[in-house]
């Protein structure tokens, strides 16, 4: 799979292909829908399937504090779209500039200048340009003057309801795990290369591997029993997830994870962390003791979990 970043980087031979357009976070059932389509009519017109994404998503860049939990970084976003066979992403940073261009300019430097869309699918609700003016009518006329075609993008129900990036965290919030692994066609996890961090863990006796996130919001927030994949090899654990109220930090959120029984250095190293069942809320602890007491709890917890339904390793 090809990546473009900005579109600056678009060039003559980038032009020519089937694209939609959208944020795509969590690449849920809803999406494979859509870019199953993609794929289809790409290949019934001999050209490229593309998928036109923003970073940062464009309600993270108008209004960070009440933007939606993220489901997946850019990078997960990525591999899963390389996974489902699409061809291109072009993956515009969605700045001032960018936000000025109305739906016209839009329309006619990414679609057409840029990408030379012959074929674009996107849902009918789907508002673009500076101060979102342009929607699928809009496209659908560009698209008859301009010599592409425009079609609304299916919608995928479960149970009656719309599969959405908005019901997978509803599910992830309460956490139903079943429920995400339903609408999302696989188990949700969290992927991120493991930095330095304050190295508490190591004091109060349960090391910790300090994920880097890279969302300004997780979808979850809490203690969980968690899995995790290393080098092939999957090891179980306990994870917190949040900004960490006991001690003193940043106040941003912080993945930390203890893989049980595991010695090694992990520093540099790429973990996918995949979450199975909610344990406690994160809480504020009145001194580290009793920080130290909980975390004793939870490895117990965490412990007695996997005794009891061991992971499988390929031999």
């Amino acid at each position: 799979m090809q990546l473009v970043r900005g579109l600056h980087n678009l060039r003559p031979c980038h032009r020519g292909c089937v694209a939609t357009i959208g944020n795509f976070d969590g690449v849920h059932r809803g999406h494979q829908g859509v870019l199953a389509r993609l794929r289809e009519r790409a290949q019934q017109a001999g050209l490229p399937s593309c998928v036109v994404l923003f970073e940062p998503q464009p309600r993270e860049f108008f209004t960070p504090a009440q933007a939606p939990a993220r489901l997946s970084s850019l990078r997960e976003k990525l591999e899963l779209l390389r996974a489902l066979g699409i061809d291109r992403v072009l993956c515009l940073s969605f700045n001032p500039r960018l936000r000025e261009l109305s739906a016209d300019q839009f329309i006619q430097q990414v679609l057409i200048e840029g990408l030379g869309v012959a074929h674009l699918e996107v849902g009918d609700d789907f508002r673009f340009g500076c101060d979102r003016r342009g929607d699928f009518r809009l496209l659908v006329e560009a698209g008859r003057q301009a010599g592409f075609s425009v079609e609304s993008a299916s919608t995928i129900l479960l149970d009656g309801r719309r599969i959405s990036s908005t019901r997978v965290r509803e599910c992830l919030a309460a956490g139903d795990f079943a429920a995400a692994k339903v609408l999302l066609g696989r188990p949700y996890a969290i992927q991120g290369r493991i930095l330095h961090g304050q190295k508490l863990g190591r004091t109060l006796g349960a090391p910790t591997a300090n994920v880097q996130l890279n969302r300004l919001l997780p979808a979850l927030q809490g203690v969980y029993l968690v899995s995790v994949e290393l080098a092939g090899r999957h090891w179980p654990g306990v994870a917190n997830i949040g900004t960490r109220p006991s001690v003193k930090g940043d106040g941003r959120a912080h993945l930390e994870v203890h893989l049980l029984d595991f010695a090694g250095d992990l520093y540099g190293r790429r973990l996918c962390v995949q979450f199975h069942r909610k344990l406690r809320d994160e809480q504020r602890f009145a001194s580290l003791e009793a920080l130290k007491t909980a975390i004793t709890a939870d490895i117990a917890a965490a412990r007695a979990h996997w005794q009891g339904q061991p992971l499988e390793n390929p031999r």
